[in-house]
């Protein structure tokens, strides 16, 4: 009986890096300069939503009543700085691609997890169904149970 180790993360491999026909590795190039230009425009991306949350925090304090942030308004920060951190999770899922031809899936769970969690935080519950609000929570629920089971699977496989 071989014991292995495997990593904390789990991943999906979706494109081999080596292949024995050529118009395969070829397009497999391709693959990886379309993902790194998405890289790239994903930093321009977060930088800009950098640019909102700063917009949108200096025009909430300097409406009257000065220096002063109502309810709605600390929601729609929240919703911009959590919009900037769902931009770098995608970062990070892209950039981990380049440099693993993998796909994390622990990763892309919590990345949905937090894009899910992020509506959820700012909804304005007068302006939803209730079957609205009942899916969204089947959804955090799920993505939540699978982000859990991934986490807590065994750190060695026994072949």
């Amino acid at each position: 009986m071989e014991i292995k180790d495997i990593s904390k993360e789990i991943f999906l491999e979706e494109l081999p890096s080596k292949h024995e026909d050529p118009l395969i590795r070829l397009l497999h190039r391709i693959i990886h300069v379309a993902v790194k230009v998405l890289a790239v425009l994903m930093v321009f991306v977060i930088i800009w939503g950098i640019g909102d949350v700063v917009m949108v925090l200096y025009k909430r304090l300097m409406a009257p009543p000065f220096m002063f942030l109502s309810i709605s308004d600390i929601l729609e920060t929240f919703g911009a700085f959590l919009a900037v951190l769902i931009a770098i999770e995608i970062f990070l899922n892209i950039t981990l691609y380049v440099r693993k031809d993998v796909i994390a899936i622990k990763l892309v769970i919590a990345t949905g997890l937090m894009a899910v969690a992020r509506k959820a935080i700012v909804f304005d519950f007068n302006k939803h169904t209730p079957e609205h609000i009942f899916a969204t929570a089947a959804v955090i629920l799920a993505l939540g149970v699978t982000y859990w089971f991934i986490s807590n699977k065994p750190n060695k496989v026994i072949n």
